[in-house]
């Protein structure tokens, strides 16, 4: 096949299969596996060597490492040291250790073991991260703590890589190999060590037999004596660090410039691929060299246009990698040992979930965040497949056993969404119930009934408080309530959307009440309770955006405030005085800014359809686009076209010439 219907095949795989699996929860690492996986025929029909593209794609897997690197900023680390060596080490060497003895009770030699432990005391970073992003999680105590363990993991795949080779053991292999493959090296005049050395510097007996990867001796650096190799291999790290602390910036300074952004590009490739390639000359991971290299730019001033350069072609080849690892699932393997597979599968969810429950203890992780933490991290991870693949390059796990721990990666990822399902139907209601407490008893009236006091609510209510009004708060947060009693703030839990509560509060006497509540469909119906059955209360209404200002409105609300609307507008009228608008001006603009645009709301909110989306409205369209232009030409025609309101105390240059125009503007 040749490259142009390969790239096709798998970029239409991709395009097709990781919008799918997002949508559906799955996540894009999944995605790509399924993708692999639908392919996988095609594939090998084709007759194309889905391991030599694995050998290239697994270059995604250093610039990962590099962009890991790039974020290691040294204060982090050290914000972060507790929970990432107590936290994430106990956890990569616990799961390690235990994973071993089981392997070990098995049967299998401790090299192996030990491979096979490393390989299983990581997680999916791509999968968990993206999980607790999109269910909003990451900054639960679980969701943080499963962070610095996923941190942990990154950085400790670098020692892993440098401890596998180390682990070799070419003499045990052969009591795992297949007879044939024995006859075939036989006759083709390759022994037991030359293979093993192909396989470990070459990706291969598939890599060696195509014959790109240099001649069967040994490397350069291997005929060096121990202590001037050791030398060369000090010496090319020390050349990384020095390079990356000294030279990019004037690397980078004189490539801009060219003012071409296809040139930076280029030196950030060149910069990863020359110090992969160093690392492999000094017989290193490349990925170790990338790693050192990132953490060393991590505070460099190009960082951010590194990330942005490299992230693009990390994304792609991590794409290919893990739709290979899929096309490469020996589907014979998994369905003639489907319950034994399976079996470790969950055996190996539960070993690790019992690990990361252990520790939840020590660390004192409580509540639903405890089960977060111990399902979230259960399975297996991407950088299981790129150890699998360096450990069957190296002779260190056999083919035979790891094409069985590749199953047994696949399907833990496959499961990972299951976990967070069981967390969120299972765990979290039991979790969510037993935190509940009985509302308060109000035994406090006031004229004025805040609802919600968060960062919107607490700060109305502290301006109150301080200009000597009395006031009755309401709140759902019991810790929120808590942090405010700690202060002397007097405070009480409960529904605010309970009619009974507001009632207990004063409500048939208020003057004033404030909806500041997030959930958007308790304000609506407070608001609408309040204004149909108590309309000498002034309603106040937080609003989050503008679809909600106009259900509040036809809730009966007519004070309603967006909660980030009057920062917007200060930014608004920053940006016309850092463009040369005198300050004067600059505030009469935004408020002539601010009362139209209160003006459009008001007209808008009339031909609103809440069955329907605005897109879908073509009163709404129209008339939209109608008030738009109005207020374009009055900001175009300046302070002029607005007839705002200016403070009496505060002229700018020029006084009588702008008394003169208000003036005017008044009688007209």
């Amino acid at each position: 096949m040749d490259f142009l219907s390969l790239a096709f095949i798998f970029l239409i795989a991709g395009v097709v299969a990781v919008p799918i699996a997002s949508k559906f929860g799955l996540g894009s690492v999944l995605g790509y596996l399924i993708a692999g996986i639908a392919i996988a025929p095609v594939l090998n029909a084709a007759g194309v060597d889905v391991i030599s593209l694995q050998h290239f794609a697994e270059f995604g897997v250093v610039m990962m490492l590099f962009l890991v690197g790039l974020e290691l900023e040294p204060k982090l680390l050290w914000q972060m040291r507790n929970k990432l060596l107590g936290l994430g080490g106990l956890q990569v060497c616990g799961t390690a250790v235990i994973v071993m003895g089981v392997a070990m009770l098995f049967g299998l030699e401790w090299t192996i073991s030990l491979a096979i432990g490393l390989i299983f005391a990581l997680s999916s970073t791509a999968i968990v991260l993206q999980t607790l992003n999109e269910k909003g999680l990451m900054k639960s105590d679980g969701g943080q703590s499963s962070f610095s363990v996923l941190l942990f993991q990154d950085i400790a795949v670098i020692p892993m890589l440098a401890l596998i080779p180390l682990l070799a053991m070419p003499d045990l292999m052969e009591q795992y190999a297949a007879p044939a493959p024995v006859e075939i090296h036989a006759e083709e005049g390759h022994g037991t060590e030359e293979a093993a050395h192909q396989d470990a510097h070459g990706g291969g007996h598939d890599a060696h037999d195509d014959g790109h990867h240099g001649p069967s001796g040994p490397t350069w650096i291997e005929t060096l004596p121990g202590g001037l190799r050791a030398l060369v291999t000090i010496a090319a790290i020390a050349a990384v660090i020095v390079g990356g602390s000294f030279l990019t910036r004037p690397i980078f300074r004189f490539i801009a410039l060219a003012k071409l952004r296809e040139l930076f590009t280029a030196t950030a490739l060149m910069m990863v691929i020359g110090i992969a390639l160093l690392m492999s000359l000094v017989g290193l991971s490349p990925a170790l060299g990338t790693f050192l290299a990132g953490v060393v730019l991590a505070n460099s001033e190009y960082r951010h246009e590194l990330e942005s350069d490299i992230d693009p072609f990390k994304g792609l080849l991590l794409g290919l990698f893990f739709m290979t690892v899929g096309a490469g699932i020996d589907f014979q393997l998994l369905f003639g040992n489907f319950a034994v597979i399976l079996a470790l599968t969950l055996g190996l969810i539960a070993l690790k979930a019992g690990v990361l429950l252990a520790l939840s203890f020590v660390f004192k992780i409580e509540g639903a965040d405890r089960w977060l933490f111990a399902l979230g991290l259960a399975q297996a991870g991407e950088f299981g497949f790129v150890l699998l693949s360096f450990t069957t390059a190296n002779n260190v796990v056999p083919p035979v056993i790891a094409d069985q721990l590749l199953l047994i990666v696949a399907l833990s990822m496959l499961l990972t969404p299951a976990l967070f399902i069981a967390y969120e139907r299972l765990i979290l209601p039991r979790y969510t119930g037993a935190e509940e407490r009985e509302a308060d008893v109000v035994d406090d009236e006031a004229p004025i009934i805040i609802a919600g006091v968060g960062r919107f609510g607490g700060v109305v209510n502290r301006m109150l408080l301080g200009a000597g009004y009395k006031t009755v708060v309401l709140d759902h947060s019991s810790e929120q309530l808590d942090a405010m009693r700690a202060f002397d703030v007097k405070a009480f839990y409960g529904d605010a959307s309970r009619p009974d509560l507001l009632h207990a509060a004063g409500l048939h006497e208020a003057k004033l009440l404030v909806v500041a509540i997030d959930d958007r469909e308790q304000a609506n119906a407070i608001v609408h309770h309040v204004s149909q059955n108590h309309p000498h209360v002034h309603i106040i209404a937080r609003a989050v955006d503008r679809h909600q200002v106009y259900e509040l409105y036809a809730a009966g609300c007519r004070n309603i405030i967006r909660d980030t609307f009057d920062s917007a507008v200060r930014a608004g009228r920053s940006a016309y005085e850092a463009l040369g608008v005198h300050p004067f001006q600059a505030q009469r603009m935004a408020r002539g800014f601010e009362d139209h645009d209160r003006y459009m709301l008001r007209d808008l909110a009339q031909l609103y359809r809440s069955d329907i989306p605005q897109t879908e409205n073509p009163e709404y369209i129209q008339r939209a686009m109608e008030l738009r232009d109005e207020m374009d030409e009055a900001l175009r025609n300046g302070t002029s076209a607005f007839h705002a309101r200016v403070d009496r105390g505060w002229s700018p240059p020029g006084t009588k010439d702008v008394d003169a125009e208000e003036a005017q503007a008044k009688e007209s």
